[in-house]
């Protein structure tokens, strides 16, 4: 969910001595949405809490093979955003705008204790000043931009602060298909490109990365979303710089995660409760690991229901 794509930045090093400069480059943490991730919200005001919790007991090396060293690394996440909506009815055009303010705790521990850390502070704001949406009758469809504030605390070769240090843009396009009339089963997704800057007071700058997430599902008696979630990240550039350690150099990583998704509708409460949990398969350059997601939107103002939707 880009508006509230928590700023977990943790990745173990491929070797233990390098753990600092790996938490330096910073690697992203997804799965904060699933079945609705393509959809488009009816106009109105959304307020929207998500609490990620990840842990991993392995890291993959650039070829997929496990790192053989101990390691545990545990990862809380809790965002909350706002996201509004309003609909140009001339051009049946919907028009999206959020921000998401992210808080994070990282911790690492491994078999040496120079390559273990434990980090915790407010992550990097997220601000999507446009995305543009369209609704018709058996499908959803959206394109819009947004960025990433290196607004956390961010130490280079130091051991606090959960902030990535660098500027990202990331555009963005998804949709949602209906299978049947009443929009009961759904086909959702959202891929979307993020350009990192180089990252301050460092050389530094990790390469730009495509992400995949989405789900398909069937909504039950008008307040029960039942399906099966995934995502995945590809690493298309090299990190690069004179500060990149060289056993890191050409190492890009990827991941993919897959589970399952409850929604429950609360209507008395304008608002919806979600539980995702995703395995993560098919690490490289990365910690691999399993994913929970805990997440409530409330309808604010306007909205015909609330959903587990996002720009």
């Amino acid at each position: 969910m880009s508006a509230l794509r928590l700023q977990v930045v943790a990745l173990l090093a491929l070797l233990p001595p390098l753990a600092e400069a790996q938490l330096n480059v910073g690697h992203k943490t997804l799965g904060a949405v699933g079945l609705d991730a393509g959809s488009q919200p009816e106009p109105g005001l959304y307020v929207v809490e998500r609490a990620l919790l990840y842990d991993a007991d392995e890291a993959r090396d650039r070829h997929g093979d496990r790192i053989p060293i101990g390691m545990d690394l545990d990862a809380f996440g809790n965002g909350i955003g706002v996201i509004g909506v309003v609909e140009v009815r001339p051009l049946s055009t919907y028009l999206t705008a959020a921000i998401a303010i992210p808080i994070a705790h990282v911790t690492v521990t491994t078999d040496r204790p120079e390559a273990s850390t434990d980090r915790l502070g407010l992550g990097d704001v997220y601000v999507q000043p446009l995305k543009l949406g369209w609704r018709w009758p058996r499908s959803d469809l959206g394109i819009g931009y947004g960025f990433y504030a290196p607004t956390g605390r961010f130490e280079p070769g130091g051991r606090d602060g959960v902030g990535r240090g660098h500027w990202t843009h990331q555009l963005s396009a998804g949709g949602t298909a209906y299978l049947d009339p009443a929009r009961t089963w759904n086909v959702s997704a959202v891929a979307s490109y993020d350009h990192n800057q180089r990252k301050q007071g460092i050389d530094l700058t990790r390469g730009d990365t495509v992400q995949l997430q989405g789900g398909a599902g069937k909504t039950l008696l008008r307040f029960l979303q039942l399906g099966v979630a995934g995502y995945a990240l590809w690493q298309v550039r090299d990190d690069r710089g004179a500060d990149l350690p060289p056993v890191l150099r050409g190492a890009r990583d990827r991941i993919f995660g897959l589970g399952p998704e409850v929604g429950v509708l609360v209507a008395p409460l304008r608002s919806k409760l979600t539980i995702r949990y995703e395995r993560e398969l098919g690490a490289r350059s990365r910690p691999q690991g399993q994913l929970l997601v805990l997440g409530l939107t409330f309808v604010a103002l306007g909205g015909e229901r609330p959903a587990d939707r996002t720009p």
